[in-house]
C-alpha cells in the first residue's frame, strides 16, 4: 500500500478529503482533511431523484480543489466514493463521466450495504472493542446500520431515510407526522435486534453529541469514544425537535451548517431508539472514509488490524521514539513493579495497562523539547492516543506522564478531570509507580542492573552498580500517604 493515501467521500450532504500517511505497516495518521458543503443531493428528492445543475457543479468544483490538494501532499493513491445521493440518481453516469473526462478522476458508487460494512470496520478497529453493538450512520439520502461483535461485522443494511431526504419530503411541507410514519415503516427491519450498545456515525450524531458535551461542561476535547448518558441524549433530542427556530437550535448549540438537517437527523435518531432496548451510547468520530482506507490497508488481513495491535499507539512510537530502548525498559520495569506493589497500594489489577503504557510512551515529548517533555507528551497523548481507546484510559494515560518523575497529579488536575480519572489514591498510587521507575532508570543502562524484591513495606533495591543518581532521584518523588519505603542494598 502507498505511504501516502488520498481518500474522497462524496456524500449527500458534503464532499470531504483525508489526506492519510502510514508510519509503519498497520500504523497511520491523518495529515489533512477538507470538507466541502456543496450538498449535491439538494432538491433531488422533489425530482425524481435526479441531481441538479447547480449542486453538480459545486461538487465538481470542490473535487477539482480536492485533487489540488492531494498532487500538493504526493500521494500515490486516491480513492473516490460516492454514496446515496449518486446511488440513487437517474442521471448519475452525467456526472460521473463530467468528473472522469475533465479531472481525471474515477468515482466509485458503493451499495449502501458496502457502506455499512465500511462504517463498521471503522468502528470495530478504531474503537475500543464492543462485544455486541449496532452502528447507525445518518446521511443526507440513507441510514446504514451494521451488527459489530467484537471485530466481526455481520447484518449490514441501508434504509432510504436520511437528513436532506426527511427535510424535502416532509419538513419542507410541514409534515412531521408524515415523515414519522415514513420513518417508522423504514425501520420495521430493526425489530429483531437485540444490541443495547449504539455507535452513532456520521454528521447528525456527531452534532448532538458535541452540543450535549458542550452544555454539560464535559472536560475532554474530543468526541471520538464520547459517551452521552442515554438520558440526556433522548432530553437533548426531544429538545431539538421541540425547537420552533433556527435561534433556539443556535443556542442549544447546533453549529449553522447543520440547522436546516438536525431536526430530520433527531427524529431519525429518536424512532430509533423508541425501537430498541439502548443502554450505552458512543460517538464514533470514525467511518466510511476510515473504512475505505482499512479496508485498502488490511485488505489481506481479512480487514482487521492484528489483535493487542493499537495504531495510534503504533504511531506514537514510530514518530516520536528513535531509541526504544528506555522505553521498553521503563514498561517492562513498571510492570514488574506493579505485580509487586499493587496489593500494598491497593490499586485494581486492571489499570496495570494504563499504567505500562504511560511507561512506554513517556519519551515521547522529548523529541519535541527535552526540557518541557512532560508538557508535550502530556498533550500529545490527549490529542493522538485516539483509536481503540476510552476516554477515561487516555486521560489516565496523560495524567500519569504529566506528573511523572517528582509531584503527584495536582489538586486542581483532579477536580477538572473528575469524570474520568479514577479514585484519587490509586492515581497518586500508579503515579508514584511510574515517578519510581523513571527514578531507578536515570543512569540509563544497556540492560537492567538491579534486582528487587517487596517486603513488608520496602522495596529493596539490589546493586552492585552504586545507583547513585537513581538514590538521588528516589529521594526527590513525593510519596502518596500509602507509599512504601525505598531501601538501597
Amino acid at each position: 500500500m502507498a505511504k501516502r493515501v488520498s481518500i474522497i467521500e462524496i456524500g449527500s450532504n458534503s464532499v470531504r478529503i483525508v489526506i492519510y500517511e502510514k508510519t509503519s505497516r498497520y500504523a497511520f495518521h491523518i495529515l489533512h482533511e477538507e470538507k466541502s458543503k456543496v450538498r449535491i443531493s439538494q432538491d433531488t428528492y422533489k425530482f425524481n431523484g435526479n441531481l441538479q445543475k447547480e449542486p453538480m457543479k459545486r461538487a465538481f468544483n470542490a473535487l477539482a480543489n480536492f485533487l489540488t490538494i492531494s498532487k500538493s501532499f504526493k500521494t500515490k493513491k486516491v480513492l473516490c466514493i460516492a454514496t446515496s445521493a449518486l446511488r440513487d440518481a437517474p442521471n448519475k453516469k452525467e456526472f460521473i463521466q463530467q468528473v472522469k473526462e475533465q479531472l481525471k478522476l474515477k468515482i466509485k458508487i458503493i451499495s449502501g450495504e458496502k457502506e455499512a460494512y465500511l462504517g463498521g470496520i471503522a468502528c470495530a478497529n478504531l474503537l475500543q472493542e464492543q462485544k455486541d453493538a449496532l452502528t447507525i450512520d445518518i446521511g443526507g439520502g440513507s441510514t446504514e446500520f451494521s451488527h459489530i461483535n467484537k471485530k466481526d461485522i455481520n447484518d449490514t443494511f441501508s434504509l432510504k431515510m436520511g437528513t436532506v431526504r426527511i427535510k424535502e419530503l416532509f419538513f419542507d411541507t410541514k409534515n412531521r407526522q408524515g415523515a414519522i410514519e415514513y420513518i417508522d415503516t423504514k425501520l420495521a427491519y430493526l425489530k429483531s435486534n437485540k444490541s443495547t450498545t449504539l455507535i452513532g456515525i456520521g454528521g447528525t450524531f456527531r452534532a448532538i453529541a458535541t452540543a450535549i458535551k458542550n452544555q454539560e461542561n464535559y472536560p475532554f476535547n474530543k468526541i471520538h469514544a464520547y459517551e452521552p448518558s442515554v438520558k440526556s441524549f433522548e432530553s437533548f433530542i426531544t429538545k431539538i425537535l421541540q425547537a420552533t427556530s433556527q435561534q433556539e437550535l443556535l443556542l442549544l448549540g447546533i453549529k449553522e451548517n447543520r440547522l436546516d438537517v438536525i431536526q430530520p437527523g433527531a427524529l431519525i435518531l429518536q424512532r430509533v431508539l423508541q425501537k430498541l432496548h439502548i443502554t450505552k451510547i458512543i460517538t464514533s468520530g470514525v467511518g466510511v472514509r476510515e473504512g475505505v482506507f482499512l479496508a485498502d490497508l488490511l485488505r489481506n488481513a481479512k480487514h482487521k488490524l492484528p489483535h493487542h495491535y493499537n495504531t495510534s499507539v503504533k504511531y506514537l512510537l514510530d514518530s516520536h521514539i528513535q531509541n526504544t530502548s528506555f522505553s521498553t525498559q521503563l514498561n517492562s520495569l513498571v510492570k514488574k513493579l506493579f505485580d509487586l506493589t499493587h496489593e500494598h497500594l491497593n490499586i485494581p489489577k486492571e489499570f496495570r495497562y494504563e499504567l505500562a503504557l504511560a511507561a512506554k510512551l513517556y519519551p515521547i515529548g522529548s523529541n519535541l523539547h527535552f526540557f518541557s517533555q512532560n508538557k508535550h507528551t502530556y498533550y500529545l497523548i490527549q490529542s493522538s492516543l485516539e483509536y481503540g481507546f476510552t476516554h477515561k484510559r487516555i486521560i489516565l494515560i496523560a495524567t500519569l506522564t504529566k506528573y511523572a518523575k517528582s509531584k503527584l497529579p495536582q489538586e486542581s488536575h483532579l477536580l477538572k478531570y473528575k469524570k474520568l480519572l479514577p479514585q484519587k489514591n490509586i492515581t497518586f498510587a500508579l503515579s508514584y509507580l511510574l515517578s519510581l521507575s523513571i527514578a531507578l532508570l536515570s543512569h540509563r543502562p544497556r540492560n537492567i542492573d538491579f534486582k528487587y524484591s517487596f517486603e513488608e513495606s520496602v522495596l529493596k533495591i539490589d546493586s552492585s552498580n552504586r545507583l547513585y543518581l537513581a538514590r538521588e532521584s528516589v529521594a526527590k518523588i513525593e510519596r502518596p500517604k500509602k507509599g512504601f519505603q525505598v531501601n538501597f542494598v
